[in-house]
C-alpha cells in the first residue's frame, strides 16, 4: 500500500532546535539562558490586565486584532492599514514568505542568523541564499547586495543579529537599500530592538516611510516579556500588511496575547527600566568575559556570542556541569541569554575556568 506522498521541499526542511530546560542539580538553582527569554515575569501592570481578562478565554479572540492593530498605528505613528500581526515575530515571518515565494524563488539573508530563516524558505519552496557573516560576525551587506538575482524575491537583515549580537547602522542599512531593486522586499528584523544603545542606531520607521519595499519585523517576546504567548508584528507598505493578513492564519493571534501586548505598550515607563536593568547587566557580562579574556563580539541584543569552534560541545558541558543550559550551533559557538544577576555570575565563573584551562 503507498503512503501519503509528502511535498518534497520537506525533505530540505531543517529542524527548528530550541533551547532546551537546564539539567536538575542537587543542591544547585539552575538556570536556563538558552532561548533569550527575559529573565523576569511580565510587567507587573500587565499580569493585571491578563488576569483580569482570562475568564473571558471561552470566546474566539478578535480575527482582526483590532485593538492591537489600533494600539500599535497609534504607538508608532503609522496608518493602521500599514500594521500586520501574527503569532510571534517568526509567525510573521512566515506570512511574509508565504505572501512573497513561490517554488524556486529566492530569499537572501546572512549565516548564520535567525534558524527559522531557512526553515521558513523551504517550507515554502523556495531556495536560501546564505552569505556569510564577516570575521567581526556582523553581516556582509555588501555580499548580500551582490547574491541578489532575478530570483530574489526577499532580503533578511537580523539587527541584532541572533545568535551572534552585533547591529548594522542607519548609514549601512541606508546604502544597502540603495542597492537593492525596489521589487525586492527588504526585511528588517527587529526582534531585539529595544536593547539597542549603539551608535548610529537604525531608524526603522524612517526607512520605512522612506521605501515602500522595506518591512519591519518586531515582537513582544523579548523585551516586554511575552513570548509564552506569542505575539509579533510587521510595518509594512499598506498592500503588503493586506497581503499579511491574508496568509496569517485566523484566529492566531489569542485573546490574551491581544489584551497583554496592548498593555505592554501601555506600560513604557515600566519597560525601559527593565531593558535599562538588562542592558546593564550585559554590559557587566561582556565586560567580565573580556577581563577573563575572551573576544566575545560586540552585542546589542540580550545574550552574548562565544565563536567557539570545535571547542563549543566543551563549553556547553562546562556550563551544563554549572547548571547553566546555554544555546549551542553545531561547531561554530555558543549564545548565552543575558539572565538573572545570579546566571550571570555563574556564566562568567564558567568562562572563566574554561579559558584558564
Amino acid at each position: 500500500m503507498d503512503s501519503p506522498r509528502l511535498r518534497s521541499a520537506l525533505d530540505q526542511v531543517p529542524a527548528y532546535v530550541a533551547g532546551k530546560p537546564p539539567t536538575p542539580r542537587e543542591g544547585l538553582t539552575v538556570y536556563k539562558v538558552s532561548s533569550n527569554e527575559n529573565p523576569y515575569p511580565p510587567l507587573p501592570s500587565v499580569l493585571e490586565v491578563v488576569r483580569e481578562r482570562a475568564a473571558e478565554i471561552n470566546r474566539y479572540p478578535d480575527m482582526g486584532v483590532g485593538a492591537l492593530t489600533d494600539a500599535l498605528a497609534a504607538h508608532l505613528d503609522v496608518p493602521r492599514e500599514q500594521v500586520a500581526t501574527g503569532t510571534g515575530s517568526v509567525g510573521v515571518l512566515g506570512q511574509i514568505i508565504q505572501a512573497m515565494c513561490d517554488a524556486g524563488d529566492e530569499v537572501v539573508f546572512a549565516w548564520r542568523s535567525f534558524e527559522a530563516y531557512p526553515i521558513v524558505t523551504r517550507i515554502a519552496g523556495a531556495t536560501p541564499v546564505m552569505v556569510p557573516l564577516t570575521d567581526e560576525h556582523r553581516h556582509d551587506l555588501d555580499a548580500m547586495a551582490a547574491a541578489i538575482t532575478d530570483r530574489t524575491k526577499v532580503v533578511l537583515v537580523c539587527t541584532p543579529n541572533n545568535p551572534t549580537g552585533p547591529s548594522v547602522t542607519h548609514t549601512e542599512l541606508v546604502d544597502f537599500i540603495a542597492k537593492v531593486p525596489s521589487h525586492v522586499l527588504v526585511v528588517v528584523d527587529e526582534a531585539y530592538l529595544e536593547f539597542v544603545d549603539g551608535e548610529d542606531a537604525v531608524d526603522g520607521l524612517a526607512l520605512r516611510r522612506e521605501h515602500r519595499n522595506v518591512v519591519l519585523l518586531r515582537t513582544f517576546s523579548k523585551a516586554y516579556g511575552l513570548a509564552g504567548l506569542r505575539v509579533g508584528y510587521a510595518v509594512a507598505d499598506a498592500p503588503v500588511a493586506e497581503a499579511l493578513r491574508k496568509t496569517a492564519t485566523p484566529f492566531g493571534v489569542n485573546h490574551l496575547a491581544q489584551v497583554a501586548a496592548v498593555a505592554s505598550l501601555e506600560a513604557k515607563g515600566e519597560l525601559d527600566e527593565r531593558v535599562q536593568r538588562l542592558v546593564a547587566e550585559r554590559a557587566r557580562v561582556v565586560d567580565g568575559l573580556r577581563a577573563a579574556g575572551w573576544d566575545v563580539p560586540v552585542t546589542q541584543a540580550n545574550f552574548v556570542w562565544f565563536p567557539l569552534g570545535e571547542r563549543t560541545p566543551d563549553f556547553v558541558a562546562a556550563c551544563d556541569e554549572a547548571g547553566l543550559s546555554v544555546r549551542p550551533y553545531g561547531t561554530d559557538g555558543v549564545r548565552v541569554t543575558i539572565g538573572e544577576p545570579e546566571a550571570n555570575d555563574r556564566l562568567i565563573e564558567v568562562a572563566e575556568s574554561f579559558a584558564a584551562a
